[in-house]
């Protein structure tokens, strides 16, 4: 296959290619140079002027959880090489790229794994009509007939394929759907990861490429959204370079291909790939010298700035004077007429979905730390705490977990938008609201890790524990509202400016393009580094559209529905001491709260290497199953279980998690019989369904008391009765037809004990009683968010009247 390739790609196409990435270059490398002086000056002048925003509320992690690994397990891989489908041990480390090794012995020897694969523009696709449909819109001319063999034969059901429109293509299969929907999990983590490559921390080289890219689009008339402005500055540049170069050089080789339809669609997609290794090759050599002789000027530029920044000042606002004045009354009546009538609907199509998925990842935070303090009290305190914190804190990084609240976003549709403001698509706002949600989860999190940390300095009962627990999960919770009500409110503002300034600009350009070169005369010569025409022109733009979008999204902040704080109520330096307090050492809970530390130091650091995230549990083999494996002499394919230990049981104790859970499974077993040959099945959080039979006991055990929380939502929570009303009204026993939950029918036996004791004491019913007081106190936080139910509850800190 080199051959061809080579055949196909002479010395006069890659001469070609060179000139015209070098050509493209040429010309983003001369907009990021003007951009880079406009970001300098602009972030001298905000470090001076100080003009930030609302304060956050809650704590930011500034030491990321290094040397973690966030997913692991074996996929088949088919290798194009030999044409053959190879087990492979998949590792997704903490900056989510996908490493595979040849087996897992390989991965804990420490071996160079086979493959390294990044996968921000990637798309997943679980089907080989997806993948097909998609292959046959990248050839020109007949799509292949349904009788043709087809490029790929995967031998199950469920395949998982990496598919990109300018690279190579990775193609994976999995034995069951479970498997496949959790691996499709973990895949789109990892583009959403890497698709975010450029550092937010970043305030001058960021802004100032993606303004170079999107100027350089504009030269060529392309305005709205892009979706291959994905990855790191290197993979954004060859997108744009291959967006140019793929088309002509389709037009040359395609008619030179041989073959049957399956063949040359294939050789394609290797030639394809070989162009963006040499195109992504030179754009690296060109972008770091770019960058390299901006770093060189910076110093000079920032000592100008300084030095004459209210001249500067001066000199940009003469500027925009004089284009407003030119450019304002068009602006304005493009704006009303073909903008500010579609801005609500654009608003509510990004509001309820995105509302949703933050509501979501609350109630997530709520489960996880209620589950954490059931597990607790039924297990011995302070000695599980530091195990089941080090798995709390690795929670936005959680795949399957988090996955509950990134479907939400999978409603945001603008399809009656798309064609009027130019949006390519909606998954450029999908992912970035993803990625806040995960950020909000992450501080959340840690905010709550720092105070549950400076309250472990005193002596807790386990009862105490407890108590502190719940109320710092609703000191939290508050917080988190506040803050995921700003943040949804900035994406908010940012995304109807991402839709709606380039339609203006495309309105505008026939009109207002041609006046704009009469302007470069106001700026003095020393300054036009740092004030540029366009960029000023652009923000007069802005203007003219920004009042009714900050209006709207104002009035929004009203309806509570929406679950946003109003503008009015702002919080400023509001808990001084906690930030403080996150500004101390990161907390390592398994070092610092663990049983018995490992005398052994390399194996310590083996357990660290070989942790996951992800709880998974090994499903009995299936009949077909069984079939696949017999068929295929492939090696049994394994997902790596959880290294949680299990849950001790104390001997005699009446509420131990395994006696506990036989209890309930009795009192099932009294009011609906279940056949014994009918398997129980577990409903986890991402929709999949797991067997239980295959799963070790200890999991069983330990899942009993999750279980018990899992049932419980919050409006549950607070609609609980307390001990009396209990008492005067005795809970209805379960329908028939339907077995009550575990935590269900813990009310259910408190209430005929009490019945049949008239009196009972804490020594009579053991531990229970305060596992049930316990449970009656973590109640959720009364804020105005929403739950997934949607039962709504007020805030009492911070109550808002809407």
């Amino acid at each position: 296959m080199g051959d061809v390739i080579s055949a196909h790609l002479d010395e006069s196409r890659r001469q070609y290619i060179s000139e015209k990435t070098g050509k493209v270059l040429g010309e983003v490398c001369h907009f990021y140079e003007q951009q880079y002086g406009v970001a300098l000056f602009n972030n001298v002048r905000y470090e001076v002027e100080g003009n930030g925003g609302p304060q956050s509320q809650l704590l930011h992690r500034k030491v990321p959880l290094e040397d973690r690994i966030i997913f692991s397990g074996n996929l088949f891989q088919y290798l194009e090489e030999n044409k053959k489908w190879r087990n492979r041990f998949s590792v997704v480390p903490h900056n989510y790229g996908l490493v595979l090794y040849e087996n897992k012995l390989a991965y804990e020897r420490g071996l160079q794994p086979r493959i390294l694969i990044n996968s921000a523009g990637y798309k997943i696709l679980t089907s080989l009509e997806q993948y097909l449909e998609l292959v046959n819109s990248s050839l020109p001319g007949p799509a292949p007939k349904s009788g043709n063999a087809p490029i790929l034969k995967c031998p199950t059901q469920f395949p998982l394929i990496l598919w990109h429109p300018y690279t190579r293509h990775y193609y994976f299969c999995v034995m069951t759907g479970t498997e496949q929907e959790k691996w499709r999990a973990v895949f789109q983590d990892c583009v959403r990861h890497c698709n975010n490559g450029i550092p937010e921390d970043s305030k001058v080289e960021a802004p100032a490429f993606t303004d170079a890219v999107r100027m350089y689009r504009q030269s060529k008339e392309h305005y709205g959204t892009w979706d291959m402005l994905c990855g790191s500055e290197i993979q954004v540049l060859s997108n744009l370079v291959m967006e140019e170069v793929l088309p002509e050089l389709r037009n040359m080789i395609l008619p030179r291909l041989k073959g049957k339809a399956h063949e040359r669609q294939r050789v394609w997609i290797q030639i394809s790939d070989t162009v963006y290794r040499i195109v992504y090759d030179q754009t690296k050599a060109h972008y770091d010298a770019a960058v390299t002789k901006c770093e060189l000027q910076r110093p000079s530029m920032e000592s100008t700035i300084r030095t004459d920044m209210d001249q500067i000042i001066t000199s940009k606002e003469h500027l925009t004077s004089k284009i407003r004045a030119s450019v304002l009354p068009k602006a304005e009546i493009c704006v009303r007429n073909h903008v500010q009538p579609y801005i609500p609907s654009i608003l509510e199509a990004l509001m309820i979905p995105t509302s949703q998925g933050f509501a979501e990842v609350r109630e997530v935070v709520f489960k996880e730390v209620t589950d954490m303090n059931l597990n607790i009290v039924n297990e011995g305190g302070m000695e599980k705490l530091g195990e089941y914190m080090e798995k709390l804190s690795q929670l936005a990084f959680h795949p399957v977990k988090m996955q509950s609240c990134y479907e939400k976003m999978d409603q945001l549709k603008l399809e009656g938008l798309q064609q009027r403001f130019d949006v390519s698509s909606a998954s450029v706002f999908k992912q970035r609201a993803q990625i806040l949600m995960r950020q909000q989860m992450d501080d959340t999190v840690y905010t709550f890790e720092t105070l549950l940390h400076q309250e472990l300095g005193k002596m807790l009962s386990k009862e105490d524990l407890c108590k502190s627990i719940q109320r710092i999960l609703e000191r939290v919770l508050k917080k988190y509202d506040y803050d995921s009500s700003t943040v949804r409110k900035k994406f908010f503002r940012e995304a109807l400016l991402q839709i709606t300034i380039p339609f203006l600009l495309k309105k505008l350009a026939p009109t207002c393009k041609g006046e704009l070169p009469k302007f470069q005369e106001l700026i003095f010569e020393d300054f036009d580094k740092f004030i540029l025409v366009e960029n000023t022109y652009e923000e007069v733009v802005l203007q003219s559209v920004m009042k009714d979008i900050m209006m709207a999204v104002k009035e929004a902040a009203v309806q509570r529905k929406h679950n946003l704080y109003r503008d009015s109520i702002v919080m400023h330096n509001s808990d001084p001491n906690l930030h403080l307090l996150g500004e101390g050492t990161p907390i390592d809970w398994g070092e610092e709260y663990s049983g018995q530390p490992d005398s052994d130091p390399s194996a310590e650091k083996r357990r660290r290497a070989k942790q996951v995230v992800s709880v998974i549990h090994v499903d009995e083999p299936s009949a077909e199953m069984l079939r696949c494996q017999s068929s295929q002499e492939e090696p049994e394919l394994e997902l790596e279980e959880s290294v949680a230990s299990p849950a001790p049981t104390t001997q005699g104790s009446p509420d131990s998690v395994r006696e506990l859970r036989g209890m309930l499974v009795k009192e099932f077993q009294v009011e609906t019989p279940v056949p014994a040959s009918e398997e129980t099945k577990e409903q986890l959080g991402n929709g999949t369904v797991i067997q239980e039979s295959g799963v070790p006991e200890e999991c069983l055990a330990e899942r009993s008391v999750q279980e018990a929380g899992d049932s419980l939502s919050p409006s549950e929570h607070s609609a609980q009765p307390q001990e009396e009303e209990q008492e005067a009204h005795p809970a209805e026993p379960a329908s028939p037809a339907k077995p009550p939950s575990p935590a269900a029918a813990l009310p259910v036996m408190e209430a005929e004990a009490k019945e049949d004791s008239h009196q009972p004491s804490d020594k009579e019913t053991g531990e229970e009683v305060s596992a049930q007081a316990c449970k009656e106190k973590a109640e959720p936080a009364h804020t105005p968010m929403e739950s997934s139910q949607g039962t709504t509850v007020s805030d009492e800190g911070l109550q808002t009247q809407f």
